[in-house]
């Protein structure tokens, strides 16, 4: 045996070895997609008009600020659709200073007037911007949840409309757990207390002779109890515009409060450090409402200066302390989500399809050998080594890139076998016309590796050009089965052309002059 050879054949079995290595044990080093492995498939919608209101109303109370701090009476401000907003009664002899305060406003709506009232519309640019940022802004916060949730290889991508969302969670068990994690709007919000808590909404009415100022608003929220005790529901008076909000956060994490009972404590970043430490020295010995999605969690009175740090308390268990933290950490979704479709695929349907792509495979191989045993004689065995170091080393390379074998993938995989024996085909007969022609085994041999070698080259580039394709393109089965697909074309180059000629030549070592080959 030549030096040469035997390099080869060192190659090939540290090849061999190396694949074995990485995906063994499979059930460990091979990760399964939604399909194969159970879970949830998820398609919501992002209400992006709630992202237009909350624009509109942050715009309107600004002005209505901008208008209290230059003295600008007006009969009042009201939010009518998502993206218009109404002005009633400007003074006339303050028309010309009112229209120098929409400075800001006049940048994002278009502005008309009847009279004393002016109405002011988002332009339509403003508005589509503002529905595909609401899109891609929850996009991203329900990859960071699902991300937190420790799920492998999740998939969360648009779906087949602007304003929906496909996520698919592989060996998910707890479906509704997580369905209320993704949808959970997690805004916070940190809110002066004017009045309260009263036992209801008309008490907290009532306060204000049923006419609550529109720049302040009623919540409900958690009233204190003794420790221990069932929690009770009251309703407090807080200024509309926040203080701090979930968009200062830096960290949130579970803890525990002064009772011992689980909390969420939270740090926030310089700006938020900031804005926090000003606004409690200006309020000291008033109540500052902790408000988490429309509802006052804890009310607690500002006894000195805060500045970075602060506690959201309540009759939180365990778990939902860690959620609500988790929800924290990735930021508020910038609108609610509605479910369109839940299909939830049991790990036993999963198994099945596992189970039948083993079979599948062992049985394509299996006819595979039998045709090119009968076919190609002894050399048939020689695509069948071939193959199976083919497959070996798919399975490796999967394993060592991270990816994730899914339904379409087990098509590739079974594909791969068609792809090798189409190779060797091409390889086989070009051998065996060097034969016809009177040249040795060992000649027809290299002539017909080599002139096939740019042949395989050519068909497998043109494959890898759809692959990239279909991956670029395609949605999670799409880009499973591209995936497999250029893994297996790669690793079908190498086996094809570099192993079926190692093979031949160890074979032909053995005989001084061989004359034929069995083909």
């Amino acid at each position: 045996m030549s030096k040469n050879l035997r390099w080869k054949l060192l190659t090939i079995v540290a090849v061999v070895g190396l694949s074995i290595f990485a995906f063994t044990p499979p059930a460990e080093k091979i990760r399964l997609g939604l399909d194969l492995k159970g879970g949830v498939h998820l398609v919501m919608r992002v209400q992006t008009d709630d992202a237009l209101r909350v624009e509109t109303e942050a715009s309107a109370d600004r002005l209505r600020e901008a208008l209290r701090t230059q003295a600008i009476g007006v009969g009042g401000i009201t939010v009518g659709s998502p993206s218009e907003f109404r002005v009633a009664g400007v003074p006339t002899a303050q028309d010309a200073q009112f229209r120098q305060a929409l400075v800001d406003i006049d940048l994002m709506y278009d502005r008309s007037q009847s009279g004393a009232d002016y109405t002011f519309r988002l332009k339509p640019n403003v508005v589509t911007q503002l529905r595909d940022e609401t899109v891609n802004q929850a996009l991203q916060t329900i990859e960071r949840r699902v991300n937190e949730l420790g799920v492998a290889e999740p998939v969360v991508a648009r779906h087949s409309e602007a304003d929906q969302i496909l996520v698919q969670l592989p060996g998910v068990s707890d479906v509704n757990r997580a369905k209320e994690i993704i949808r959970s709007t997690a805004l916070l919000e940190l809110k002066l207390v004017e009045q309260g808590p009263f036992a209801d909404e008309a008490s907290a009415r009532q306060a204000f002779a049923n006419n609550v100022p529109p720049d302040m608003q009623i919540l409900p929220g958690n009233m204190d109890t003794a420790a221990g005790g069932p929690p009770t529901t009251g309703y407090y008076a807080v200024r509309r515009v926040a203080a701090v909000t979930g968009r200062d956060l830096r960290n949130a994490r579970p803890s525990l409060d002064e009772n011992n009972r689980p909390a969420v404590s939270f740090s926030l970043n310089n700006e938020g450090a900031t804005k926090m430490g000003n606004f409690t020295q200006a309020n000291i010995n008033r109540q500052l409402a902790i408000v988490l999605d429309g509802r006052v969690y804890s009310a607690p009175m500002i006894q000195s200066r805060i500045d970075a740090e602060g506690r959201i308390t309540g009759n939180f268990t365990q778990q939902e302390a860690g959620d609500l933290g988790l929800v924290l950490r990735s930021g508020a979704l910038p609108a609610s989500l509605t479910y369109l479709e839940e299909r939830t695929v049991g790990p036993s349907l999963g198994a099945d399809s596992v189970r039948a792509g083993v079979y599948a495979a062992s049985g394509g191989l299996v006819f595979v050998l039998l045709f090119m045993l009968v076919y190609y004689k002894l050399a048939g065995f020689n695509a069948f080594v071939s193959i199976s170091i083919n497959l070996v080393m798919l399975l490796g390379l999967m394993a060592y890139a991270g990816a994730v074998m899914t339904l379409p993938g087990i098509a590739g995989f079974i594909l791969t076998i068609g792809m090798g024996v189409d190779s060797n085909v091409l390889i086989f007969e070009r051998i065996k016309e060097e034969l016809a022609a009177g040249k040795n085994a060992r000649a027809a041999v290299a002539a017909g590796f080599d002139r096939v070698f740019w042949t395989i080259v050519d068909t497998h580039v043109a494959s890898l050009i759809a692959a990239a394709f279909l991956f670029q393109f395609g949605t999670g089965p799409i880009r499973g089965f591209a995936t497999t697909l250029t893994i297996g074309l790669l690793s079908n180059v190498f086996t094809a052309v570099f192993v079926s000629r190692a093979m031949f030549e160890m074979f032909l070592s053995r005989r001084e002059q061989p004359a034929t080959l069995s083909i």
